[in-house]
């Protein structure tokens, strides 16, 4: 009998093959896996069944039918049913097993404390997507100590952190939880020389204009149209099939639906054109698609059996690179499609608008014409909410308005959406005047003549529009944050500049002083967002790395979870009626 199958969550599944791939697992005795669903599940052959799941009573449900249909089918062998729940078990998730009466079937429950999920070599995420939602919906703090403890996990393995920076209530708290976790280490900390010299901890809610604001690097649009997860994303098949006059090859290709695309800078081209914005990716695929051409055409100037040798030596791998050059001219028709139709340029420029200032403290006419003509929910309340904020709230006869057309068109049960919205702090009644203004003019948010082919400056990612927590990163480098009191002051949140004291044999470890102090030093900084970040964010944190022959550190970026706009939206405007 084979030992042991998987039945995972599907939405850890992407993210543990970043950890795990099949191949290991199987080298570890797992024989299958399957997905956690209200189905039953193939028979077969196992000592052992691992549920692996986040901790939600609807997937406790979902598990809850597959195993009574396991018993139900009687199966002569019997299989001892496991249940890890990733990162933290849940009393509500026992409960629910122990309402449905299938809790006693469970050899063992216990908790998989996974916290943070490499996806590239600057690049960790917890897969958190609800964080900020579950923190300012529903005042639940347990996000923020997962972070505290991933944090403490990575000062174990990268030594202490001397200096720490943060911006808002969250940012402080996990400081706080982090200096409590340490305490109760009492002293038995890991002896590591330090490795990390920063760690700024960035709140969401310190910047809830950059995730409503468009992405417009090449990344960023293939998450804004087709959704990234786990760096993957599927796209139409029918885009990516051969040209070919075989009708019967074509008959079969149609029947691929779609077209899983793995995103990596381990593919030189990608590593090249993720960050670039979109404006500038056509010019190089052009390029490369005329290298790809003039490489086959070398083949006419072997002369000699050597020289064709080393020609055909060189065909694999020029296969590798036209085929990538030909997924990514495809992913780029696939998104100048989408920018091409609708209201999406439109909507662009007058968030472009926004961004800069202008009209936001009244009803907008393009925004009162897409409720007219319902276009999608998320494409109205992104619009309206980026007005909202950038204006520091409506007045009340502004917001109502808004409101009331939104009731109208897409209906009642969009009041409980809106209502999310607001206590997530997106749509709000005017408290006094508007601080943006003042913000952007001292964070350089906004650049009229911005270079989006060869940029200078981080604003290229939004073709104008700096992000502000990326500006925040680069003014603590230099000139440092007391020169912007002001602006901090004016963003929410208190403002942490905290120093973490290394011991005695340590600093003498390290080199005196024990410390890296900001303002051009370089070294490694840990940007930490806690809520969430988004692609453009990631590409600006990449430019200010690019420039570390100015003196700046390099960027490591970790986040709960990497956003858009969208999928920002839809996890705190998901419906709570039937």
């Amino acid at each position: 009998m084979k030992n042991e199958a998987i039945v995972w969550d599907e939405q850890l599944a992407g993210a543990f093959s970043h950890v795990a791939d099949y191949a290991f697992l199987k080298s570890h005795d797992v024989c299958k896996m399957f997905y956690i669903c209200p189905k039953k599940l193939p028979s077969y052959n196992v000592a052992h069944m691992i549920f692996l799941s986040r901790p939600q009573t609807k997937l406790m449900d979902a598990i809850n039918q597959q195993i009574r249909m396991e018993e139900i089918q009687g199966s002569s062998n019997k299989k001892e049913y496991h249940l890890w729940l990733v990162p933290r078990i849940s009393l509500l998730c026992e409960r629910r097993l122990q309402e449905h009466g299938v809790h006693g079937s469970f050899s063992s429950i216990r908790e998989l404390p996974l916290l943070l999920f490499r996806l590239e070599s600057d690049l960790v995420s917890m897969e958190l997507p609800m964080c900020y939602r579950d923190l300012q919906l529903d005042s639940d703090p347990s996000g923020l100590f997962l972070v505290a403890e991933s944090l403490m996990s990575v000062q174990g393995i990268f030594g202490l952190i001397p200096n720490i920076y943060g911006k808002g209530h969250a940012a402080k708290q996990v400081y706080e939880l982090m200096v409590r976790m340490r305490r109760e280490m009492g002293g038995n900390e890991p002896q590591v020389t330090p490795q990390i010299d920063q760690l700024i901890l960035i709140d969401r809610s310190v910047d809830l204009i950059t995730p409503l604001a468009t992405q417009l690097t090449y990344e960023g649009l293939i998450d804004q149209f087709f959704q990234i997860n786990n760096c993957t994303v599927k796209l139409p098949g029918e885009k990516f099939a051969p040209a070919t006059t075989d009708s019967s090859t074509s008959e079969d290709s149609a029947f691929q639906e779609t077209k899983t695309i793995h995103l990596s800078s381990s593919e030189a081209l990608f590593a090249e054109i993720r960050d670039c914005n979109f404006s500038a990716v056509g010019p190089r695929l052009s390029r490369h698609a005329k290298s790809v051409v003039a490489q086959y055409e070398e083949r006419h100037a072997a002369k000699t059996v050597g020289e064709l040798k080393q020609f055909v030596q060189r065909i694999p791998q020029m296969e590798v690179y036209k085929q990538s050059v030909a997924t990514h001219t495809t992913i780029a028709e696939l998104i100048q499609e989408q920018t091409a139709s609708g209201n999406f340029r439109p909507a662009l420029q007058l968030e472009q608008e926004f961004l800069k200032g202008l009209d936001t403290d009244k009803v907008n006419p393009f925004i009162e014409d897409c409720i007219a003509q319902k276009e999608p929910l998320e494409v109205v309340l992104r619009l309206i909410c980026l007005q909202c904020i950038v204006n520091s709230g409506f007045k009340p006869k502004v917001l109502e308005q808004y409101k009331r057309e939104i009731i109208h068109t897409y209906g009642f049960e969009h009041f409980l959406t809106l209502e999310n919205l607001e206590k997530a702090g997106l749509l709000h009644v005017q408290q006094g005047r508007s601080t943006y203004a003042t913000i952007r003019k001292t964070m350089q948010l906004t650049v009229d003549d911005v270079s989006e082919h060869d940029p200078t400056d981080m604003s290229y990612v939004h073709s104008g529009y700096a992000p502000l927590s990326a500006r925040l990163v680069e003014f603590l480098q230099s000139p440092g944050w007391r020169a912007i009191t002001g602006v901090l002051q004016l963003l929410p949140g208190p403002t942490l500049t905290e120093t973490q004291q290394l011991p005695s044999a340590l600093r003498q470890r390290r080199g005196s002083g024990g410390s890296v102090q900001s303002g051009g030093e370089g070294g490694t900084a840990l940007v930490f967002f806690i809520g969430g970040c988004t692609y453009s964010e990631i590409a600006a944190l990449r430019f200010l790395t690019s420039r570390v022959d100015q003196g700046g550190p390099e960027y490591v970026i970790a986040t709960t979870k990497i956003l858009n706009g969208s999928s920002f939206l839809q996890s705190l405007s998901e419906e709570l009626v039937p």
